[in-house]
């Protein structure tokens, strides 16, 4: 972990551009867009909770987070070269 992080910081932020949709950036690199209803419900929750908080939303938003089974999805036939 870099020493100019928090704990609870996965690498997300987030900025809102002027026709409101919700850009969601992961170490500075674009991730995902939302737009109408999803930005709108995503900033109420954001606004809501802490940066920890905040940082797991965006992941689970983005789909960009560990599932536990990163292991065994490496030893399944279709994943052996």
């Amino acid at each position: 972990m870099q020493e100019d992080q928090e704990p609870g910081d996965l690498g997300f932020s987030y900025r809102v551009r002027k026709n409101g949709d919700v850009e969601l950036l992961h170490r500075g690199r674009l991730a995902s867009t939302l737009r109408g209803n999803e930005a709108s419900d995503f900033l109420q929750e954001a606004e809501g909770g802490d940066a920890a908080d905040t940082q797991q939303l965006m992941a689970r938003v983005t789909g960009n987070y560990k599932r536990g089974n990163e292991r065994l999805a490496g030893r399944h036939p279709r994943n052996q070269r």
